[in-house]
C-alpha cells in the first residue's frame, strides 16, 4: 500500500518471535546494532601484504578509533543500543570445553597444520587469564616475534621465517556487515570469498551456537556452504523482499540456495531480487551500488548502468521460480516494492570528478537509522549536501582513517533490531 510513494502499511511479523533479531527493512528505526572497534589488527598491516589482507592503505589506529567512537556515539545519542563483536564472542565461550574447541578451530582455520606448532599456539592462547584479551589477540594476529622458539629446526622453517606472522591479523573485522547478516528473525552466516575474511565467520558460528542471547537463532545460510555469499550484498528492502547482489564476492549459486531456505510459508519474505552488478572492486558489494535512505529514496553509484538485469526468485507450489527483468533500477524497484515513484540520489551529483572521488570514499554507502535519517562520512560533503536538499537528515561522522579500509557506515554496522514499519 502506498501514499504518494510512502509505504504506510504496518507489519507485526508472524515470525517475529526472536526478540534478539528483528530486521524487516533497511530503514525501520534502529534499536540495536553490532560494531567492532578497530584494534591492534590495523597495526599489523604492512605495505608488502596489503593485497593479501584486502586493504589499499594503512589507517592510523589512534585516529581510526576516535572516529569509530564518534560513530558509536551517534547511535547512542539516538537511542540505539550498541554491542561489540568481541564481547558477544566472549559471552559465547560458556565453559572450558567450548573455549578449547574454539581455540582448536581458530588455529586450524589459520592454516596451522603441524602438531608441534598447533600445541605451542594452543598453550599460548590458554595462557590468557582473561577471555576478552584472548579474543582480541586472535583478532589482532600473532607475530613470530611474540612466541619464543616457535620456529622449528627444519629447512622449511628457516625459509618460512621471512613472513612475519604466525597467524594473520583480521583488519577487516570493523566491517561487521559482511561475515553474517540479520534477516527477519534469523541470520545467515556466510561463506566469504577470500580466506582472510572467511576466518572472521568463526566468531559468528560461536555467537549463534553458544551465546545465551543468540543461540538457537534461525539459520538461513551457513559458513560451510560451497559458494560465497557476503553481507554487503544483502539488503532487506521490506518485509517481503530481499535484494542480493550478484557481485565480485557473491556467487549466484549461493543466492539460489539462500532463497530456497529463506522463502518459506512460515517466513514473511516472498521474493529475492538477484541484482547483477559489475564484478569489479569498485562495485565490490551491492551496498556500494545503492542503499535505501527513505521509503522511496535510494543513494546510487554514479556509474551504474541505466539498464540493469534483475532475477526475481519466488517459491511457487514449493518450487523455485526464476524470472528475468530488464530496465532501469527505478523501474524495477517501483514494480517490485509497489512504490509509485522511486528517487535515486547520485553520489557526487552530476559532477564526474566529485562522483568519482566520493564514490571511492563510499559516498553511497550510507546507514539509515530511521526513515529519512542516515549516518554519512564527513569527507563526502557534496553527496551529503544533496541528501540534505532531498530532505534527508544526515548525521555526519569523521572519516579520514576509517575510509582507508574502503567501506562506509553501512559496511561498519550490523543492525540486530529495527522497529517494524
Amino acid at each position: 500500500m502506498t501514499n504518494n510513494g510512502k509505504i504506510i502499511s504496518i507489519y507485526v511479523g508472524g515470525d517475529n518471535v526472536n526478540k534478539s533479531i528483528n530486521v524487516y527493512s533497511e530503514i525501520g528505526k534502529l534499536k540495536k546494532v553490532l560494531l567492532h572497534r578497530p584494534g591492534k589488527e590495523l597495526e599489523n598491516l604492512m605495505p608488502e601484504y596489503l593485497d593479501r589482507l584486502l586493504f589499499d592503505d594503512i589507517p592510523y589506529l589512534r585516529i581510526a578509533q576516535q572516529e569509530h567512537d564518534a560513530f558509536a556515539n551517534i547511535f547512542k545519542e539516538n537511542g540505539v543500543e550498541v554491542v561489540y563483536l568481541e564481547n558477544l564472542v566472549v559471552e559465547s565461550l560458556i565453559n572450558d570445553e567450548v573455549k578449547l574447541r574454539f581455540i582448536d578451530e581458530y588455529i586450524e582455520e589459520a592454516g596451522i597444520k603441524e602438531d608441534r606448532e598447533t600445541g605451542i599456539l594452543k598453550e599460548y592462547f590458554l595462557s590468557f587469564s582473561d577471555k576478552k584479551d584472548m579474543v582480541l589477540k586472535m583478532m589482532e594476529g600473532t607475530r613470530k616475534s611474540e612466541i619464543k622458539d616457535y620456529r622449528g629446526p627444519g629447512l622449511a622453517d628457516f625459509l618460512s621465517n621471512q613472513y612475519p606472522f604466525i597467524i594473520d591479523p583480521m583488519p577487516n573485522l570493523y566491517f561487521t556487515r559482511d561475515p553474517f547478516a540479520a534477516l527477519g528473525s534469523g541470520v545467515s552466516i556466510h561463506k566469504m570469498l577470500t580466506t582472510t575474511r572467511n576466518r572472521e565467520t568463526l566468531f559468528g558460528k560461536y555467537i549463534f551456537n553458544y551465546n545465551p542471547i543468540y543461540k538457537g537463532t534461525k539459520l538461513f545460510y551457513d559458513r560451510t556452504e560451497d559458494y560465497s555469499l557476503e553481507g554487503g550484498d544483502i539488503l532487506v528492502l521490506n518485509k517481503e523482499t530481499i535484494a542480493v547482489g550478484i557481485s565480485q564476492r557473491t556467487n549466484p549459486n549461493a543466492i539460489e540456495k539462500f532463497a530456497n531456505i529463506i522463502l518459506t510459508e512460515e517466513s514473511s519474505f516472498k521474493k529475492v531480487l538477484a541484482i547483477d552488478i559489475p564484478k569489479t572492486r569498485a562495485f565490490m558489494h551491492l551496498d556500494t551500488v545503492f542503499t535505501m535512505v527513505d521509503y522511496d529514496k535510494f543513494t546510487i553509484h554514479p556509474n551504474i548502468k541505466s539498464d540493469i538485469v534483475v532475477y526475481v526468485l519466488k517459491k511457487i507450489d514449493g518450487k523455485m521460480d526464476i524470472t528475468e527483468e530488464r530496465g532501469s533500477l527505478e523501474q524495477v524497484l517501483e514494480k517490485e516494492l509497489n512504490i509509485d515513484r522511486i528517487k535515486l540520489i547520485k553520489c557526487g551529483g552530476d559532477s564526474v570528478i566529485d562522483a568519482s572521488r566520493e564514490q571511492w570514499n563510499d559516498g553511497s554507502n550510507t546507514l539509515c537509522i530511521s526513515p529519512g535519517e542516515v549516518i554519512v562520512y564527513s569527507r563526502n560533503y557534496v553527496t551529503n549536501e544533496i541528501l540534505q536538499e532531498e530532505g534527508i537528515k544526515t548525521h555526519i561522522m569523521p572519516s579520514s582513517e576509517l575510509s582507508r579500509g574502503r567501506g562506509g557506515p553501512r559496511c561498519m554496522s550490523m543492525p540486530l533490531i529495527r522497529e517494524n514499519l
